[in-house]
């Protein structure tokens, strides 16, 4: 067993600041010297989105004293920037998860030890609802609990600045530093709830703004008019998963108009168990069981499903023989990129300067479409607060004017009111941009049908490898390494055009020997080869699940042909990966 992993599960069973049930809890493991490596060998990190663990005692699982620590953490880095930041304070925001509230709680009183200002909802609210509270309140920083759609055992917390973004870059690594050094338990300063309220520094964030942050949200509207005569015979079925996304998504839905909305009842109400449900991912289709046989029983055009935190989104259309099709991420994206430059570009409202915003593991289709009208597209690291930071970056400079935000696992933003991603304003314009073309006797598929045939096939896939605990770790940690000094100069039958290794911060050009050139995003653990005829495959080691990712991108002139393209490509991934270590069992 690691040395430091058995220091410190004997340090939290002696630890008097720990509690008699979590000791009970930490005794049943004893002797299992797997279980307290897995538990203890590392404190449990931020990735792409905040922090994320399976419920638990241990350093590497999500409990309140990991989240008291992060809190710590975080008020340090708050009374270094001055009383000022104290006063302004920290909002707080939970979702549907088995101890949210409770973990949003202790971090209030944590914070509130700390002298820090906290405003916490009353209620459980979206992710995107705490992202415009930050700075509708003026709050220094902002903390939500969620692991947003992840399986039930799960839960986690996402940390914000006065932007409304997610922590990134210095900052994050600051917040992150100072974390690191709060890890005596002892040390950590609360109050009660009675003291903190009486202090005046906890006060409670009650419905009110929900009319404010719905009324930014129905600003990003864009065809009023289509609504109206499409809402008589347009139906819409909806499930919230069991998460913070029924209230807000009807009621936006009603607001701009649409009259037949339908909610899966046995997915309304939160839910933390999320009983029908796997996974609560709205990109699963299994997750949509319960919501097609509605959709099948009602004859309804669209489906759409939030996950727990209400930040992505999932969408169904109808097909012609009466089932449903699932519209992969990347799909969505390149329909919004359409509707909404086409839209503007009608009504002569198009900036010049307008910019859409994705990812770097995201499909090229959306920036040939906005190739089209003229608007470029900036890549981003994958992870919303890189989108976020561009969006306040374009705000303090004001050359650029943000129109669209958006990554392939189904999470967008339209507007600048919040600055992570909202699936109450996708569920408000997919739906809007579903009855458009209902109108026009098509449905979603038939729109991007039509891309595909102007723009070409543009086709991709994602495979995730799971490599659990300390060994899958470093499992990963070879993989990338090993594909990094590979000297690889084709993927299969295509020659490799270029390389861009977001670790050493390099691209290199294969077809012109010695030539590279610095990449201008942050470092991190990702290496894409770009192809030729427009293929690419991605590595990159998940941030919040124990997974490598592969991301996989073709486009050809026709379907046939670029499904067999990328199933090539995602083959020859896999098989690559699993030669580094034969005889190796490795799920899929």
């Amino acid at each position: 067993m690691d040395s430091k992993a058995l220091m410190n599960y004997k340090s939290w069973l002696h630890d008097p600041s720990i509690d008699e049930d979590t000791k009970v809890e930490l005794e049943s493991i004893k002797d299992n010297p797997q279980e307290i490596e897995d538990r203890f060998f590392m404190d449990l990190e931020f990735g792409t989105a905040g922090l994320r663990g399976i419920m638990a005692a241990g350093t590497n699982r999500m409990n309140k004293y990991v989240g008291r620590k992060n809190a710590q953490g975080l008020a340090n880095y708050i009374i270094s920037k001055g009383d000022g930041a104290k006063a302004r304070g920290v909002a707080i925001a939970y979702d549907s998860r088995k101890m949210s509230k409770e973990f949003a709680q202790e971090s209030s009183y944590v914070l509130a030890g700390n002298g820090v200002k906290v405003y916490l909802f009353d209620e459980l609210k979206p992710t995107p609802e705490l992202s415009f509270a930050i700075r509708h309140l003026g709050c220094i920083s902002g903390i939500v609990i969620t692991a947003s759609h992840n399986p039930a055992e799960y839960n986690g917390l996402k940390i914000y600045w006065e932007d409304g973004a997610q922590i990134a870059g210095a900052r994050a690594r600051g917040i992150i530093d100072e974390i690191s050094m709060a890890a005596n338990l002892k040390n950590i300063r609360t109050l009660t709830k009675e003291k903190a309220e009486a202090r005046g520094l906890l006060t409670y964030i009650g419905n009110n703004l929900d009319d404010v942050y719905l009324g930014e949200v129905k600003k990003q509207l864009l065809r009023a008019d289509i609504i109206e005569k499409a809402a008589h015979d347009f139906k819409i079925v909806y499930t919230p998963l069991y998460g913070t996304g029924n209230a807000p998504i009807r009621r936006i839905l009603n607001e701009v108009g649409f009259k037949k909305v339908m909610v899966v009842r046995e997915q309304e109400m939160p839910d933390h168990r999320f009983p029908t449900v796997k996974y609560p991912n709205p990109k699963n289709k299994k997750a949509f069981r319960l919501a097609i046989e509605l959709a099948k029983k009602e004859n309804a055009n669209l489906i759409i499903g939030t996950d727990p935190d209400c930040d992505r989104i999932g969408v169904l259309v109808k097909e012609d023989a009466g089932g449903y099709t699932l519209l992969s991420g990347n799909q969505i994206g390149a329909l919004l990129v359409e509707y909404i430059l086409k839209t503007l570009n009608e009504k002569d409202l198009l900036p010049e300067n307008g910019v859409i915003i994705k990812t770097i593991v995201t499909s090229e289709m959306g920036a040939d479409i906005a190739k089209g009208y003229g608007i470029k597209t900036i890549n981003t690291l994958t992870g919303f607060k890189y989108i976020g930071e561009k969006i306040n970056e374009f705000e303090q400079m004001g050359e650029k004017t943000f129109l669209l935000g958006y990554e392939e696992s189904c999470g967008y933003l339209v507007g600048t009111y919040a600055r992570d991603k909202d699936a109450v304003v996708s569920a408000m314009l997919i739906s809007e941009m579903a009855a458009y073309y209902h109108l026009r006797g098509m449905n979603l598929y038939d729109a991007v049908t039509n891309l595909y045939n102007k723009y070409g096939y543009y086709l991709e896939d994602l495979k995730s490898i799971t490599l659990e605990g300390k060994e899958g770790m470093n499992l990963i940690s070879m993989i990338m390494k090993n594909f990094r000094k590979s000297k690889m100069k084709t993927i299969g039958d295509k020659k490799i055009l270029c390389i861009e290794d977001y670790d050493s911060q390099i691209r290199t050009y294969l077809s012109t020997p010695n030539h590279s050139e610095k990449i201008e995003l942050p470092r991190a653990d990702v290496v894409k080869f770009i192809l030729e005829k427009g293929h690419w495959v991605c590595l990159r080691p998940s941030g919040t699940e124990p997974k490598l990712k592969i991301y996989s991108g073709v486009k050809g002139d026709k379907l046939n042909e670029s499904k067999r393209e990328l199933a090539a490509l995602t083959c020859w991934a896999e098989e690559k990966i699993f030669s580094f270590f034969p005889g190796k069992k490795i799920s899929t």
